[in-house]
């Protein structure tokens, strides 16, 4: 069974060749230029051609001839071996009767190379011919005859087109049974540089396009079949190989002059995708630690692997534009241009998002997980990417902030000391001139020992920053080792001075400072926990 289906395939094939050759006829015999030459046929076959003028185009010319021959054959009057030619003085005239069928000129002589007489001669056979046919084929006799020779066919092409559909479920069955583990066994030996899958893919769509292509042969070689049975159609079926044929066979043609070409490109494809691999399997390597090399962080291995890409792909390219069918036409340097054109207006600040985003990259300015500040924006780096940088704020909101602006913003690392020495909190407090400055160092430095969290090695240290008019600017530097509770401990810490300060009935002066009060403004000891605050933890 199976050997019978492929030897039907076979048989379409050769069948499907030789409408192809039929066609390829039928498309140079009539390809000609409608003013100058045409064809006069019936019933889809041509007799002779015609010459045309621009006053009266060939065209034109042989369908009016077309439609005498046709009011002959369709007089049973007339006998179709009745034709006879008029000599004239510059032109010979073929009859049938008194219907005047066809002239012919010197001009239509020149055509073929041979004298007019001849021409004409030849023409009134093939017109005798073509009117028996005409007559013969729209007989009922004949017309019953085509109509069985349908049925016929179009059983068998539904036998066939039953029998591809089968014999291509068959190949998938052995696809996935046999060739599959054997593709599985070349991964595990190239140490999966061959991906099975994407093989796998390859050979199932390879076939898909082989029933695909069978399936539509036969369609169309019993559609031109069926259609060429019946007078009436006859004509149509030739166009249909010249509609559908004609340009599968240019793009044939078009295909073997650039098989050398295709091959190179194919060749160049694999060599390429083989050197990615092997390109992102040593980057990944060397991303895990495995391999090592001097003054060159393992965090900067994807990224670099990702400028090789592409330095690889342009290459590539490169070397495959002169091999690319077409890439010398005039239509495809002006798309090429266009494509640049828009390329370049319109993705100025794009390329400028992916350069910064590089130079971000081996700057070390900052790396995921920690918190920095660019510009105004505060937060957790959550995702470096090649056109923006991903942050969430210390409120928990989304930050996307496009590299461009990174790059050229101050950025602020809170996370890189924070282990050693430590990240370094500070606040200010304007203290007057009347409270000894040995005595504000004191309690500063005491309220940094109270607040939990805090380095007290390296010890904290205060610094008086300035000598204003009404008082001195004292500030408290501590250290910390955890970025992301800066805020926190902030808060903690401020709470301290305040109470330190009280406690010692200090009163704090800054920001502004009006004039000496009756009576500081400190808050008692007694007031500290006055409600609705909670009360102290024992």
């Amino acid at each position: 069974m199976r050997a019978r289906f492929l030897l039907q395939l076979l048989l379409a094939g050769n069948v499907l060749i030789s409408c192809l050759a039929v066609a390829d006829n039928t498309y140079s015999s009539v390809a000609q230029d409608p003013v100058t030459v045409a064809p006069v046929t019936l019933d889809g076959e041509v007799l002779f051609r015609l010459r045309g003028i621009s006053a009266l185009p060939a065209s034109q010319r042989a369908e009016g001839v077309r439609e005498n021959i046709v009011e002959v054959a369709q007089d049973p009057a007339i006998d179709a071996d009745s034709g006879t030619v008029t000599v004239e003085e510059d032109r010979m005239t073929v009859r049938y009767g008194e219907h005047a069928v066809v002239v012919f000129f010197p001009a239509d002589a020149e055509i073929e190379g041979v004298p007019l007489k001849l021409v004409a001669g030849a023409a009134v056979d093939r017109i005798a011919t073509a009117i028996k046919e005409y007559r013969a084929s729209r007989s009922t006799d004949r017309l019953v005859q085509k109509t069985v020779i349908l049925v016929v066919i179009s059983v068998a092409a539904a036998v066939l087109f039953w029998a591809i559909l089968a014999l291509f479920r068959w190949f998938n069955r052995i696809l996935e049974r046999r060739v599959q583990r054997r593709i599985k066994k070349l991964e595990q030996a190239s140490h999966r540089v061959l991906d099975a899958r994407q093989i796998g893919s390859w050979l199932r769509g390879i076939l898909n396009f082989m029933r695909t292509a069978s399936l539509l042969a036969l369609v169309i070689i019993w559609l031109e079949t069926a259609l060429g049975l019946y007078p009436w159609t006859r004509p149509l079926a030739a166009q249909l190989f010249l509609l559908v044929l004609g340009p599968i066979k240019e793009i044939g043609l078009g295909l073997l002059a650039s098989l050398p070409d295709l091959a190179f490109l194919t060749v160049l494809f694999f060599v390429v995708q083989f050197a990615l691999r092997a390109i992102r399997t040593f980057f990944e390597r060397v991303h895990r630690g495995w391999i090592r090399f001097a003054r060159f962080e393992p965090e900067l291995a994807m990224p670099t692997y990702r400028i090789v890409r592409v330095v690889v792909i342009v290459f590539a390219l490169v070397m495959a534009y002169p091999y690319i069918p077409g890439s010398d036409s005039e239509a495809f340097k002006g798309m090429s241009i266009f494509f640049g054109v828009v390329l370049s207006i319109g993705s100025s600040s794009f390329i400028a998002n992916i350069i910064a985003g590089y130079s971000l990259t081996y700057r070390r300015a900052f790396r995921e997980g920690d918190r920095i500040r660019v510009g105004e924006q505060e937060g957790i780096v959550i995702e470096m990417s090649t056109l923006n940088t991903r942050m969430r704020s210390l409120k928990n909101e989304e930050i996307n902030i496009p590299n461009s602006l990174v790059l050229g913003s101050p950025i602020v690392n809170y996370t890189t000391f924070q282990r050693d020495p430590g990240l370094i909190l500070h606040t200010e407090v304007g203290i007057g001139y009347d409270v000894p400055w040995r005595q504000v160092e004191a309690m500063l430095l005491e309220a940094a020992r109270r607040t939990e969290g805090l380095r007290q090695e390296p010890a904290p240290f205060v610094l008086q920053k300035s000598l204003g008019d009404f008082t001195v600017v004292y500030q408290l530097n501590v250290f910390s080792d955890n970025s992301g509770t800066m805020n926190s401990h902030y808060s903690a810490l401020h709470g301290h001075i305040q109470d330190v300060f009280n406690e010692h009935a200090v009163q704090i002066m800054s920001p502004n400072y009006v004039a000496d009060p009756e009576q500081p403004k400190v808050v008692p000891p007694d007031s500290w926990y006055a409600p609705p605050a909670p009360p102290p933890v024992a």
